[in-house]
């Protein structure tokens, strides 16, 4: 595996649990225990960009670097793009983006999506493990992304996708038989080079009628290579009763 860089873009603002990048767990901030999780994979360096003075101090308080970006970024994308250009990155470094409200990731998960990256011609990586619930086939909070053969993505929707024509019409509650079903995980790897330049490409439909900014990238004509996990992570943090659960694991898991 070649060298590459764990970035973890944290705001302080978030609608659903205020300050969320600081809640604590078991003695550290969240966004800290990210940045130790991280730690644990074949990555480089680790770097939180955050928009605020409190994040980078918390975090260099923990012993892990941070480094000062806007507020007005529009994605953690775009916020990453500043920090490679503060640190400095090559246009051929690759950079893997984890959430900040993910301190339960898995090293493991990180080192797959960087050597996706790093094994395809493609600009860009993520994730995707198999659907085995038709609860969550047809949630919409269940991202679904199709492939192609070369395990590139076709699409990813909040619909139900492939759509098993015939077994819907049958109403069927069940999963497509013939065709794998994948549902998306929300950690990316990139190319600096293409960092950057995604920040100058402009929204698409698609991206703002599904709400997901990875169909930018697919609007624009560019690949996006899918590394499938054979788990489902565990879920990160967006409520208190998230943040509860997540303490609880911690606490049976890691301490």
């Amino acid at each position: 595996m070649s060298i590459f860089v764990v970035l973890i873009p944290a705001r302080l603002s978030s609608s659903r649990l205020p300050n969320k990048a600081l809640a604590d767990i078991h003695g550290k901030p969240m966004v800290v225990r990210v940045a130790e999780r991280a730690r644990l994979s074949k990555a480089s360096n680790v770097v939180v960009a955050t928009d605020h003075i409190d994040i980078q101090a918390a975090c260099e308080a923990h012993g892990i670097k941070a480094v000062l970006t806007g507020t007005d970024h529009e994605s953690g994308t775009t916020r990453l793009a500043e920090a490679a250009t503060i640190l400095n990155l090559a246009d051929n470094d690759c950079v893997v983006n984890v959430q900040g409200d993910e301190p339960l990731i898995e090293p493991k998960l990180i080192n797959a999506v960087a050597t996706q990256l790093q094994q395809s011609s493609a600009p860009m990586a993520t994730a995707a493990h198999l659907l085995t619930d038709y609860a969550d086939f047809i949630d919409a909070n269940c991202v679904k992304v199709v492939l192609n053969s070369q395990h590139n993505a076709l699409y990813f929707s909040r619909a139900c996708i492939p759509w098993p024509r015939d077994l819907m019409r049958n109403g069927a509650e069940v999963l497509p038989k013939d065709i794998p079903v994948y549902r998306h995980i929300g950690i990316y790897g990139y190319r600096v080079q293409f960092l950057h330049q995604y920040s100058g490409l402009t929204p698409s439909p698609l991206e703002q009628a599904e709400s997901l900014e990875q169909l930018r990238v697919l609007w624009h004509g560019f690949n996006i290579a899918v590394q499938i996990t054979p788990h489902a992570p565990a879920a990160g943090v967006d409520t208190l009763t998230d943040l509860e659960r997540v303490r609880a694991s911690w606490l049976n898991t890691y301490k």
